[in-house]
C-alpha cells in the first residue's frame, strides 16, 4: 500500500516545530509555502549491494530524526537502489513522522537500471523501453537520455512504486542539457515544452506535486556555451502552459566552495539585465537547491584558515564547505551525500548552528 500525502506548510511547519527548542532559528527556510531544513541528504553514491541500500535506509530515518526533512534522489542512482532504500525508510518513519512534513525529490531522464548493471546495455534498453513503447531509439540521446513524454510518465509511475508513495513532492528532468549535445536550440525547447506538459498533468493528478530541472551544466555557463540554459525562458514555457499556477518551482545545481557559478557568474536573463542564477530564481519564484555541496569531499579538506574562521571556526572542514553553501543568499538546501549514520549526525551538528550572515558571507569575497 502506498503511502499518502504530500509535503505541506501545516505538515512542514509541525515538522519544523518539533525542534525548535534545539535548533538554529535560520536552519528552516520558507519556500514554495514550506517550511524546508537548509541540509538535505543525498543518495547518489555508492555500490550496489543490500549493505549499502540498509546504510541509507538507516542514514535517512537519522537525517529525518535530527532535523532534516529535504530528501533528494534520482531513479538512475545506484540503478534505482536509492529510490528503494527511501521507500524503506518512508515506511519505518511513518510511524512517528508525518509525510507532510518531509519533502521527497526524485528526478529522470537518464535510463535506469534494475539493481544492477545488465550484461547487455542495448538489449536492455531494448526490452525495456523501445519494445514496451516507451521510447524510440531516436528519442535516446547518446544511448543514456530521454526526456518524451511517454518516458517521464513511465519514470514517473516507476518512481512512485519504487518509494511506495502516491505523491511525489519535486520531479525534475534530469541534466536536460545532455539533450543539447544533439539537438537544436528550437528541438529542445520543443522537448521541454512537450515535458512540461505531461509534468503539469501530472501534478493535475497529484502524482507530482512541483517539477523542476537538476542540472550539472546549464545554469553553469555563459549564454554562448552549448550546455546553456536559461531559467527565464524555462520559467516563461511553463507559464505558457498553466499560468501563474505552473509548477515549474524548484532547480537544483552544483554549487560548493569550487563551483561559484550559481552565485557569482552573471548569466541569466532578467527583464533585460543580466544577473546570476540564485538572484533569477528568486525573483521568478523558483526555490534554488543545491548540489554536490562537499564535491564528493574533494572541498572538505585543505581549506584555508581564513575560509574556516570565517565561516565559523567549525569543528571539520565537511562542516565548513556545508556551512559555506547553506549561507549563502538565496540558495535554500545544501544537499550532502549520507549514506552512514556517523556522517549524517556528524553534519546535522550545523542544524543548530546559525547560517553566517550576509555580512559575514560577502567578507570571503573580500
Amino acid at each position: 500500500m502506498s503511502i499518502k500525502g504530500f509535503a505541506t506548510n501545516e505538515g512542514t511547519a509541525n515538522y519544523a516545530s518539533r525542534f525548535k527548542n534545539n535548533i538554529a532559528q535560520n536552519h528552516f527556510r520558507l519556500q514554495q509555502n514550506l517550511w524546508l531544513s537548509s541540509i538535505g541528504i543525498g543518495t547518489y553514491l555508492g555500490s550496489w549491494d543490500e549493505t549499502t541500500d540498509a546504510n541509507y535506509t538507516e542514514s535517512i530515518i537519522r537525517a529525518v530524526e535530527l532535523g532534516c526533512n529535504v530528501i533528494d534522489t534520482a531513479a538512475n542512482y545506484r540503478f534505482q537502489r536509492s529510490e528503494r532504500s527511501i521507500g524503506k525508510a518512508l515506511v519505518q518513519l511513518n510511524e512517528n513522522f508525518k509525510r507532510e512534513g518531509i519533502l521527497i525529490c526524485t528526478k529522470g531522464g537518464y535510463l535506469p537500471f534494475d539493481g544492477e548493471p545488465p550484461t547487455n546495455t542495448r538489449q536492455y534498453i531494448e526490452e525495456t523501453f523501445v519494445r514496451t513503447g516507451i521510447a524510440k531509439f531516436e528519442d535516446i540521446v547518446d544511448g543514456v537520455h530521454c526526456m518524451t513524454p511517454a518516458y517521464l510518465q513511465s519514470q514517473i509511475d516507476q518512481s512512485l512504486r519504487n518509494m511506495g508513495l502516491e505523491t511525489i513532492d519535486v520531479y525534475y528532468i534530469h541534466n536536460p542539457e545532455s539533450q543539447l549535445n544533439r539537438v537544436s536550440r528550437d528541438e529542445f525547447e520543443n522537448r521541454l515544452r512537450l515535458a512540461f506538459e505531461r509534468l503539469e498533468q501530472n501534478r493535475a493528478e497529484e502524482k507530482i506535486k512541483y517539477y523542476g530541472v537538476a542540472t550539472w551544466n546549464g545554469f553553469r555557463v555563459a549564454q554562448s556555451q552549448t550546455p546553456y540554459h536559461s531559467l527565464e525562458r524555462m520559467v516563461e514555457i511553463a507559464k505558457e502552459i498553466a499560468g501563474q499556477n505552473h509548477g515549474f518551482r524548484f532547480i537544483q545545481l552544483p554549487f560548493n566552495l569550487a563551483m561559484l557559478e550559481a552565485f557569482a557568474l552573471l548569466n541569466q536573463p532578467l527583464r533585460g539585465e543580466m544577473v546570476s542564477t540564485l538572484d533569477a530564481a528568486k525573483d521568478l519564484g523558483v526555490t534554488a537547491i543545491a548540489s554536490a555541496s562537499l564535491l564528493q569531499g574533494k572541498v572538505a579538506r585543505g581549506l584555508p584558515p581564513a575560509i574556516r574562521e570565517g565561516l565559523g571556526a567549525l569543528p571539520t572542514e565537511a562542516q565548513t564547505a556545508i556551512q559555506f553553501v547553506r549561507s549563502t543568499p538565496n540558495m535554500t538546501t545544501a544537499l550532502v551525500g549520507m549514506s552512514r549514520k556517523n556522517h549524517v549526525e556528524e553534519n546535522l551538528k550545523l542544524s543548530v548552528i546559525e547560517p553566517v550572515s550576509n555580512e559575514d558571507y560577502f567578507k570571503l569575497f573580500e
